[in-house]
């Protein structure tokens, strides 16, 4: 894989797009895998219009094997480098019937393993026992995301819309966008196929108005080591 046009594109825009990285016999693996998980730990939220797994690939330790295939873990070091590792992962499951709408935002907040009160750090924020807390800028200027789709996902059923370059401005408050110097991209990604982003990239999604299902991983990577003793909630390395 030439992958020098796909680091320029997310250095430049914040985000690049890679269709066909698992074939439909691993997507089928990796969503059988899931729908076979005991679904009654804290970790898991389920409602009507949305199933959600934090800590997804601790919660279902199954799954790496498939994830990180060869193509993925070209990508990683590759694009990232190779000292890159995960920070934090999530399943979400948006079912046909759910029908968010997500404003534009950026993610601005990491997950790490206690509240510790330590300069540049703040505001945080506490769910069951997971704590996550916004580091100073460097930090999340240092992360990568990777949003593996399971399911076809276009304009028509929630695929993310993002404001191309957002991701240079560091806090970019979305009341303060200017649309008359902005331009915003919808970001359609086959099923088997990855989004790569900059979590400060503005980013949002529609209304599903077609019915279909969409099914995300979202993975989070960075190669940094947080300071006085705070971990990552969740630090795995992938194996070469």
């Amino acid at each position: 894989m030439n992958l020098q046009n796909r680091r320029d594109s997310i250095k430049e825009n914040g985000f690049t797009i890679v269709n066909s990285i698992f074939s439909e016999e691993e997507i089928e693996k990796i969503s059988e895998v899931i729908q076979n998980i005991d679904t009654s730990k804290e970790t898991f939220r389920k409602s009507e219009d949305l199933f959600a797994i934090r800590q997804f690939l601790k919660e279902v330790p199954g799954v790496q094997d498939l994830i990180f295939n060869e193509k993925m873990k070209t990508m990683i070091r590759e694009i990232f480098g190779d000292r890159y590792f995960v920070v934090k992962s999530i399943y979400f499951d948006k079912p046909e019937t759910s029908n968010w709408y997500v404003a534009y935002h950026q993610d601005l907040t990491i997950s790490v393993d206690q509240k510790k009160p330590l300069e540049g750090f703040g505001p945080w924020t506490t769910k069951q026992n997971q704590f996550a807390v916004q580091p100073p800028l460097e930090d999340l200027e240092n992360i990568y995301t990777i949003r593996i789709h399971l399911d076809d996902t276009d304009e028509n059923n929630g695929a993310l819309k993002v404001i191309p370059g957002s991701q240079t401005k560091g806090i970019y408050r979305p009341e303060t966008i200017d649309w008359t110097t902005e331009t915003e991209a919808i970001c359609p990604v086959e099923s088997g196929g990855i989004m790569i982003m900059k979590p400060l990239i503005l980013h949002g999604s529609n209304r599903t108005t077609n019915g279909k299902r969409r099914r995300v991983i979202h993975i989070e990577f960075s190669d940094r080591e947080l300071p006085d003793g705070l971990n990552w909630a969740e630090k795995i390395v992938i194996a070469n």
